[in-house]
């Protein structure tokens, strides 16, 4: 099935049609905003950067990053190859139904409507409380986290109503921002004490848990396997979705592992876990490195661009969230009204979602619950198992679409995402089986909840039959999501006996 797309200069590709998103409005550099937005690099490097010194690996955390990178650059070759050939708001969702079959398709549609929307949740709860922590300690501003989630949440609906061209311009300034203060603290380490290379000798590498260095390391690669839920609205996304997805994840890798051996080289590689289990408890390992490094004016640059960075990461992951929405709803699986669309934004999808994500945040806030120590810890940690799930569920998508189509790659349609998807589950145990450490927390109902995952499949196994049974049409459109592109594949990816 082909569904033509018109071009960037005719009338119709300007022209808004109704539960259609704006197309012909993202290029290459736009999408790689948007996704490294999400991951957030200084928000990385404060918060998990510092865990996984101090809980994984110690000074081995630089190789953990590189390592992580190789697994996903892995998936994100295969993850690339599907992205040319079917293209949908949808992302995971439409790749996994049009692999799998659409019981599986919607069972990994509500994992990734899960995740996405606890990680936007457990975002709100950590931007208003880090801001408010920030803005007091800067410039003695004291008022309520409660109060700084709330001015995001607006901050948020109110970009998000402008189109994705203003949010990406907005998580351009952004990125920009942070990863500059970040080169700056590299920098300065490298001027006053350069790198120590010893960070990937092997006894460093594994000491410690090489098993939590990893997982912390993969944690901060959640949010580039959002550039297929743009392909949309994007420039040519048969090219660009590729690049992106590509350079999205060499960037992170990169700079996630040079930022961590600067910081680890400042502390000291042998003693980095140590010093830093120092400071877990406070969490500020980076920003008392930089207090040494580079003096108190430029820390507290740095932490002013930490609540920028905090932002930019809950607009971004917003944007991901409410596109799942979106698909679902158009589909008829979720209520059509959610799909109407403004000036080519999903408008009424993302009022659900900030909904949802405000109210989860009301009610820790109701129950007196810290927002770090609950809201995020709970939110964010099983948000970060549910799309590592959901990547792996996408490694079995591409191998199987190309491998039913004969396709004839075997590196990039077969050998790389098998490598990537079994990596990817290496790091789902090890997730599952620490999760109450990954998350931050101890609470006996936070270690539950990698329970629902399996309560989600069964749950859209469950939906599945039923849509068969009693909404054929609606089951039947589950393959396209509405408004899918499924291009053939090019003649020479296919044996001649084949064709």
């Amino acid at each position: 099935m082909s569904i033509d797309r018109p071009s960037a200069d005719s009338p119709a590709s300007r022209t808004e049609r109704p539960g259609q998103l704006r197309s012909n409005t993202l290029g290459t550099g736009g999408i790689v905003f948007l996704v490294l937005a999400a991951v957030a690099p200084l928000t990385g490097m404060v918060v998990i950067a510092g865990l996984g010194i101090a809980l994984g690996n110690g000074g081995g955390m630089p190789a953990s990053f590189l390592i992580a990178a190789v697994v996903l650059l892995l998936f994100g070759i295969g993850y690339a190859q599907m992205s040319k050939y079917v293209s949908n708001v949808g992302g995971f969702y439409v790749y996994i139904t049009q692999a799998l079959g659409r019981p599986l398709g919607l069972s990994g549609a509500f994992i990734a409507l899960a995740g996405y929307n606890c990680f936007v949740a457990g975002a709100v709860g950590t931007s208003g409380a880090l801001t408010s922590g920030v803005l007091n300690n800067v410039f003695h501003l004291d008022l309520p986290w409660e109060f700084w989630s709330a001015v995001s949440v607006f901050a948020v609906l109110l970009l998000s109503r402008r189109g994705l061209d203003v949010s990406a311009k907005v998580l351009a300034t952004s990125l920009v921002l942070e990863v500059g203060i970040l080169v700056i603290f590299d920098g300065a380490v490298l001027v006053q004490s350069g790198y120590s290379l010893d960070a990937f000798s092997p006894s460093v590498v594994f000491s410690g848990s090489i098993g939590l260095g990893l997982l912390f390391a993969a944690t901060c690669f959640i949010g580039f396997e959002a550039t297929a839920l743009f392909s949309e609205e994007a420039r040519d996304p048969h090219r660009s979705i590729p690049r992106s997805t590509y350079i999205a994840v060499v960037a992170i890798g990169v700079f996630a592992a040079l930022t961590s051996l600067a910081l680890v080289s400042a502390i000291g590689v042998h003693d980095a876990q140590s010093i830093a289990l120092d400071h877990l408890s406070a969490g500020d390992l980076l920003l008392a490195t930089s207090q040494d490094t580079m003096g108190t004016f430029l820390t507290q640059i740095m932490e002013v661009l930490l609540v920028v960075s905090l932002f930019a990461a809950l607009l971004a992951l917003h944007n991901s969230a409410s596109r799942y929405i979106f698909a679902l709803s158009r589909s008829g699986v979720l209520p059509r009204a959610l799909a109407r669309t403004t000036n080519g934004t999903p408008r009424n999808a993302s009022a659900a979602q900030l909904a949802f994500a405000s109210l989860v945040t009301a009610i820790f806030a109701v129950l007196g619950l810290d927002p770090i120590s609950f809201l995020t810890s709970s939110m964010t940690g099983f948000g970060t198992l549910a799309i590592l799930c959901l990547q792996a569920m996408a490694s079995v998508a591409v191998v199987v679409f190309f491998r039913r189509r004969h396709d004839r790659r075997w590196w990039s349609t077969f050998v790389a995402p098998a490598l990537g998807g079994l990596g990817l589950i290496v790091v789902i145990i090890l997730a599952i089986m620490n999760f109450p450490t990954m998350a931050g927390s101890d609470a006996a109902w936070i270690g539950l909840l990698p329970w629902l995952l399996p309560v989600l499949v069964v749950a859209g196994l469950c939906t599945a039959a039923f849509l068969r049974r009693n909404r054929p049409a609606t089951y039947a459109a589950l393959t396209s999501a509405g408004a899918v592109e499924v291009r053939e594949l090019e003649a020479d990816a296919v044996p001649e006996e084949v064709r």
